[in-house]
């Protein structure tokens, strides 16, 4: 090939890769942005050989025109011509930090709403995340999308510039690599030294080795925020190159992957470039609101108003999930921003919750409409019969009894006071206080004069009639004001509830009916052991915990607190030079809260003394805080904070793991925090649940382009290794490490609750070679304050199976409301919703659509299954992703049935 000779080699695909919210907030960043849409517009319109890619991500079209709304058709008109791609994403994406169905809601958005502009781009488009999970390709290919184009994660063993990318039940699709410069590689080629001649035959002769001796080469001009430049369509003529979209190249090539090389699950190497692994712990409290946020949209607001909800309350869930897609940027739920935008994104996190809650919270209150008001409703969120502890208030010291009148167990857990108010006042103050029979946010059941005081008394409800001007008559000697409350206390009670139904619990006469509850949960006096006859718990001096399994198993030394620096920044962890590790506490103090038998608990409070931070940086003459150029990694400084770190210790009848709530005042920064539980087994490898998924890997990452390997990896649901799970509610970051402890392995799962850092990106980062972005205090992300995380530990032998089933239980728990239908009111029967049934068969979402029940489920198993539905069903069918109805399923007594491959994601619709 001589110098000149790169006519038709090179396809230039203009685009920007557009982060709508990262060291600048969103709205600031949107004005930049429709200056940069208003110049690429007018240069379409001006020059019709020009083509542009924008993002794989509706949300900049969005963006665009709710300032220019004006210039909708302009837009939609270059989407017709197939001059200006757009989708298919609603947003780009962090793929971890998200749950599978905010992924599927995500696509499933972008795509609706670019075929109204004219079409979708027929690729899944994923330029700049950091790292890609395993059941992508089933989702794109599920979506109708035949093509994928990745960057970060992608391994050593990829030598060309496409490959077959391959799910867990098999699924593969071609994918286009971006190597050499990632979706910027194009760059140079445009800007570069020489003439345009000549930088050609640079970029052919750089690319064409990842291409292979024949085939156009694809080169991507474009950055971050970047407009194009003026006159490229001349500039591209004389390079001998064409234009086109990224679809537009891609979907030249064979979608069939016959003879590519081979990619399975999930891209999470450091090879080619950096994945940042960082991300999946800093700012855990937005994490923590992003998990709630999803349960309470997917499993309780959507299933509930899907069955038991009467009108589709559709408006507020759409908007519901707008926040939550909104909020899953790869610049935003992962924290890496200023702190502004991490302001913004957990607000966006909160509303959705505040949606979610609403429309639970109607449902709910539809369903307790029929219940006595002496009673309780309580709602089970999990598709299978369950049985287990719900905890609520009740009045009085009565018994509780199920709808057949039998006698359920019960235990008293705390006390709500009687005197809500004994005080010298002017009694005209006090009736100022009530509003219609409202007083101190309870109901008004009656009054007296008592001497000189004027007695109310109050319940959470009362049909009383209540006359102000009565009560003010009486008033002459009156000098003091009490009010009285019902006898009200906290309780736990077992229960069963049908699959996805509902029942109901209310006071009942005293009985001498036997109890049948099996495996008590039991403490000792001193809290020291709690047992509950499926797990043994053992509290140790130092506050770690012996747990002993109902198959033997035993883990020694957990919930040991480790406090380490921290001299990375959002994006990568990075240990000082000189770190210090903190893991005895000073002191140690042990109290028993409840002694069973349905909950036994005990509270540990354990102190000490961590550094207060790293090394004091350089103070710039902008007084910017930077790390000085001349001085070493920072070391955490000899000045130390008291922290006191409460764990409750908590273990129920029925549940083989124990419940785990942490707690401490956050006042030191620059340090990472991790709770350590030794592994009872030799681990090889560790399973994280995730998007679809159950993960296997590796305790090593591999390197390769710089960046320092950590072994971190993030779990959503829980992590499983060496016969040691921890079940989470929220998406966690962990590493099976080399322990110091003396434990039977020497391994330990680390589990990190708080990594506190204050840059955006630090310019020197000893685990990066260069900067992942500019170098911007972020006080907030020292996440100063109260920190708290509830998890579960399960000893397990053999397959994890038995700890995605006890993972549904722990992050699923029962809804319960108090009656609202008059203590007159008929207890009603209990009631089922809907069972999904079948072994590793997982539900993940339950909606309603077009007129028809939606049910998503996830074949979780190495091994073909099948999911049993039944409820009161008549009419079934499969369905895509996205919605569109599939082969009709025969339904037979309320139940139909459908095989489904290892690891299938189906979608199925149902009347």
């Amino acid at each position: 090939m001589t110098e000149g000779s790169v006519s038709g080699e090179i396809v230039v695909v203009p685009h920007t890769h557009w982060d709508r919210e990262w060291y600048e907030p969103f709205q600031r960043f949107r004005l930049r942005l429709v200056a940069l849409l208003d110049e690429v517009v007018e240069t379409m319109e001006r020059e019709p050989s020009y083509h542009f890619t924008l993002d794989g991500q509706l949300a900049c079209v969005d963006d665009y025109l709710e300032v220019r709304p004006e210039n909708r058709e302009r837009v939609a008109a270059l989407v017709r011509s197939g001059r200006l791609a757009v989708g298919p994403w609603q947003i780009l994406l962090d793929e971890f930090l998200c749950s599978g169905e905010n992924i599927v809601r995500n696509l499933e958005l972008g795509l609706a709403r670019s075929e109204k502009l004219g079409g979708a781009m027929n690729v899944g488009y994923l330029p700049d995340m950091f790292g890609h999970t395993a059941q992508m390709p089933q989702i794109l290919r599920l979506a109708g999308l035949p093509y994928a184009c990745v960057y970060r994660g992608v391994p050593s063993s990829v030598v060309g510039d496409s490959f077959a990318w391959v799910a867990p039940d098999g699924t593969a699709i071609r994918t286009q690599y971006l190597p050499a410069g990632g979706y910027g590689n194009g760059v140079d080629l445009i800007h570069g030294a020489g003439t345009p001649t000549e930088r050609a035959a640079a970029f052919v002769a750089r690319m064409r080795p990842w291409r292979g001796p024949e085939g156009s080469l694809l080169a991507m001009y474009g950055t971050d925020h970047s407009a194009p430049v003026a006159g490229l369509p001349g500039l591209v003529r004389e390079m001998s190159a064409r234009m086109d979209t990224l679809s537009g190249y891609i979907g030249g090539f064979d979608p069939d992957v016959s003879e590519l090389a081979r990619v399975e699950g999930e891209l999470r190497s450091h090879a080619r470039a950096n994945i940042l692994p960082g991300v999946i712990s800093v700012r855990a409290h937005v994490k923590q609101a992003m998990g709630r946020a999803e349960q309470m949209v997917e499993r309780y607001a959507e299933p509930l108003a899907a069955l038991w909800g009467g009108t589709w309350p559709g408006r507020f869930l759409d908007m519901a999930w707008w926040r939550l897609i909104d909020a899953s940027g790869h610049d935003s739920v992962t924290g890496c921003g200023v702190d502004e935008t991490a302001q913004q994104v957990a607000a966006r996190i909160a509303e959705a919750e505040h949606l979610g809650q609403a429309v639970r919270d109607m449902v709910a209150s539809r369903l307790a409409a029929e219940v006595p008001s002496d009673g309780v409703l309580i709602v089970n969120p999990t598709p299978a019969v369950r049985r287990g502890v719900v905890v609520f208030q009740v009045a009085g010291m009565d018994l509780l009894s199920d709808p057949a009148g039998e006698r359920v167990p019960m235990q008293p857990l705390e006390y709500a006071p009687t005197l809500l108010l004994d005080a010298e006042m002017d009694p005209a103050l006090a009736l100022s206080f009530i509003h219609g029979p409202e007083l101190y946010g309870q109901q008004i059941t009656g009054w007296e004069i008592d001497g000189d005081a004027l007695v109310f008394t109050v319940a959470r409800t009362s049909t009383a009639v209540i006359d102000v001007d009565e009560i003010r008559a009486a008033l002459d000697g009156v000098t003091r004001v009490r009010i009285a409350s019902e006898s009200r206390r906290t309780v736990a009670a077992y229960v069963e509830v049908p699959a996805l139904g509902h029942t109901s619990l209310r006071s009942a006469e005293w009985r001498s009916t036997p109890l049948t509850t099996p495996n008590l949960a039991r403490s000792s006096l001193d809290g020291r052991v709690l047992d509950n006859g499926l797990l043994r718990v053992e509290v140790a001096d130092d506050g770690t915990l012996t747990l002993t399994g109902q198959d033997g198993t035993v883990v020694t030394g957990a919930g040991r607190i480790v406090d380490g620096g921290d001299a990375g920044d959002t994006y990568n962890y990075a240990p000082p030079a000189e770190d210090r590790l903190v893991d005895t506490p000073v002191s140690v103090e042990i109290e028993t809260w409840h002694t069973g038998p349905l909950i036994a608990a005990t509270h540990i409070r354990s102190t000490y003394e961590w550094p207060a931070s790293g090394r004091e940086p350089f103070i710039g003459p902008d007084h910017a805080r930077v790390p000085s150029v001349d001085a070493p990694d920072p070391t955490r400084d000899g000045q130390t904070v008291p922290v006191v770190v409460e764990t409750r210790v908590e273990l129920r009848v029925g549940e083989p793991f124990v419940r785990l709530r942490v707690e401490f005042d956050n006042q030191a920064a620059d340090h990472r925090v991790r709770l350590h539980v030794p592994l009872p087994e030799r681990a090889t490898s560790s399973h994280a649940e995730g998007q679809f998924a159950v993960v296997e890997r590796p305790l090593t990452s591999e390197g390769g382009c710089g960046e320092i390997p950590l072994p971190t990896f993030p779990a959503s649901s829980w992590v499983a290794a060496g016969g040691v799970a921890a079940l989470l509610e929220h998406v966690t970051e962990y590493e099976v490490a080399e322990g110091d402890t003396e434990g039977a392995t020497g391994q330990e799962l680390a589990l990190t609750l708080l990594r506190s850092v204050g840059y955006l990106s630090r310019n020197r980062n000893g685990m990066r070679p260069e900067p992942a972005g500019p170098q911007i205090p972020t006080p907030a992300a020292q996440s100063r304050g109260l920190r708290s995380v509830s998890l579960a530990l399960m000893p397990y032998s053999g397959g994890w199976g038995p700890v995605q089933e006890a993972a549904e239980l722990f992050r699923h728990d029962f809804l319960v409301r108090p009656g609202a239908g008059g203590e007159s009111a008929v207890q009603p029967e209990p009631q089922a919703g809907l069972s999904v049934t079948g072994e590793g068969v997982v539900m993940t979402s339950l909606r309603q659509r077009d007129g028809w029940k939606e049910l998503r489920v996830v074949a979780y198993s190495d091994a073909p299954t099948t999911a049993v539905v039944t409820g009161a069903l008549t009419q079934a069918r499969r369905a895509d992703l996205r919605g569109a109805p599939g082969a009709e399923l025969p339904v037979a007594d309320g139940t139909f049935t459908v095989p489904l491959r290892p690891w299938e994601i189906a979608t199925l619709q149902f009347r």
